[in-house]
């Protein structure tokens, strides 16, 4: 990525006419991702990351938990073991070590692609329910990483086609996260859906739209952390915080390995998370490529490669630690392009900010007063903010030529079912609702082989038409 021969990654669109902002080359220094940041900026920075991903860092276990039989304090492990694991995974992604790690901004935590078929495996069957869980996760994750070599490969099917609408995908089905946030997240508890919960969803909106406007240099990098805290602090009176989780988390819980047992393996739950970890290594391949695309520094196949590696490490390990599968939080990618604030750093301090809250269940308790629908105003901006990515990506992929236009009106299209018609699939088998109950993945699927049936086979592309080679991106001296 340089003034002299620039190299190109298709996938990700640089243009070559327009050098990426920043650029280390052009600047003369570190490459914004490699940058480290003064201690208070980079603490601070870190902590609007988990603030972002905290619910969905531990919805997941609070949903699974119960559907399996376990008890409220059990519950409650589960959720500061999956803080623990989101940390050391996100570590293994940001900071790397041998292959290992994209080296990207890039925050992993449990995927809620495995909640139903966890609940399916270990329904009503308690301790043995969840050991019957680990013992799958830990296969497909070792498996996940074996193929990740391979996997990797398909970034050359990602023109900007492709990667313009997995990514404005990704936004848009996050979106819905955010909207059932601000009615308060739990559709069966009271209030859901009030004018309350909503209108304190609008205020903190306006909040971080108000400071980023009218902010400056560091504080409006942070204006999300503080829209955060502005609302919790209007929420108090409002009535919609709760501090009972403060008076009942205890002071230190280290994650016991093996806490419920010694991980137990039966085929069929192999199965079907060995298809819940194709989906997410489907998933954190568009995350990647949106992100390079965000910070300047295309992924290539060896940074991909790098982050599936660190994707399904991070899952093998969780497990031992009473974790759930791992892999990319798409909305940090949101905050990212936000605040510009683009150095890995930042997101390893978030990294230890989780493992903290994962060992001091009082530090995770504070985290967990911002109320669902103050979170939910700042969603919007921050999924909003993918969307928008994935926008401009698709500006850049030549939609006036070919089939193009009609390549990503079907991917989005069916993209869009699971949001737009939940129930849509309602009579397909279980197992195949792990895919197509994931509007990205089916999307991402769509976008591929319409671009490989439309633009490579059976054609010849036309003249003054004719796609530019793939040539992988060469990251910067010492990216990895």
């Amino acid at each position: 990525m340089a003034a002299q021969p620039r190299f190109r990654n298709d996938a990700v669109a640089v243009p070559d006419q327009q050098p990426v902002p920043d650029d280390p080359q052009i600047s003369g220094g570190k490459h914004p991702v490699d940058e480290t940041l003064p201690p208070l900026k980079m603490f601070t920075s870190g902590l609007q990351h988990v603030a972002a991903m905290y619910a969905g860092v531990v919805a997941p276990p609070m949903i699974v938990g119960p559907a399996v039989g376990l008890t409220a304090k059990e519950t409650a492990f589960l959720m500061g073991a999956s803080l623990f694991t989101a940390g050391i995974a996100t570590l293994l992604q940001t900071l790397g070590f041998w292959r290992i790690g994209a080296r990207l901004p890039f925050v992993n935590g449990v995927s809620f692609a495995g909640v139903t078929p966890m609940i399916a495996i270990g329904k009503d069957r308690g301790h043995d329910g969840i050991a019957v869980i680990f013992g799958a996760i830990l296969v497909a994750s070792l498996l996940g990483f074996v193929l990740a070599p391979y996997f990797c490969k398909l970034v050359r099917f990602f023109p900007p086609v492709v990667t313009g609408t997995v990514i404005t995908l990704i936004g848009v089905s996050l979106l819905p996260v955010a909207f059932n946030w601000s009615q308060g997240g739990n559709a069966t508890a009271d209030g859901y859906g009030s004018t309350t919960n909503i209108s304190m969803a609008a205020v903190t909106l306006v909040i971080v739209l108000a400071l980023r406007k009218l902010l400056r240099g560091f504080l409006q990098q942070i204006a999300i952390l503080l829209g955060l805290v502005a609302g919790t602090l209007i929420a108090i009176p409002v009535g919609i915080t709760d501090f009972g989780a403060i008076g009942d988390a205890d002071l230190i819980g280290f994650p016991t390995p093996l806490h419920f047992g010694a991980p137990q393996f039966e085929m069929a739950a192999i199965v079907s998370m060995c298809i819940v970890m194709l989906v997410c290594m489907t998933e954190s391949t568009a995350d990647m490529l949106a992100l390079g695309k965000i910070v300047g520094r295309p992924a290539d196949e060896r940074t991909i490669e790098g982050g599936l590696r660190a994707d399904t490490l991070g899952s093998a390990v969780s497990p031992l630690f009473n974790g759930f599968m791992c892999s990319a939080f798409a909305q940090n990618i949101g905050l990212v392009a936000m605040t510009k604030v683009r150095s890995r750093f930042v997101v390893a301090a978030g990294g230890v900010i989780l493992i903290v809250l994962g060992l001091v269940p009082v530090a995770a308790s504070v985290i967990a007063l911002v109320p669902l629908p103050v979170l939910g105003g700042a969603g919007i901006v921050l999924f909003g903010s993918v969307a928008a990515s994935g926008i401009q990506t698709l500006a850049t992929a030549a939609l006036e030529k070919g089939e193009n236009a009609l390549i990503v009106a079907a991917a989005v299209g069916i993209g869009l079912i699971p949001i737009a018609a939940p129930e849509f699939y309602h009579a397909f088998p279980k197992d195949l609702l792990v895919v197509l109950d994931s509007g990205i993945s089916t999307g991402c699927v769509v976008a591929i082989v319409l671009n490989l049936a439309f633009n490579h086979l059976g054609r010849k592309p036309e003249e003054g038409n004719e796609e530019e080679p793939f040539v992988p991106a060469t990251a910067p001296v010492g990216a990895h």
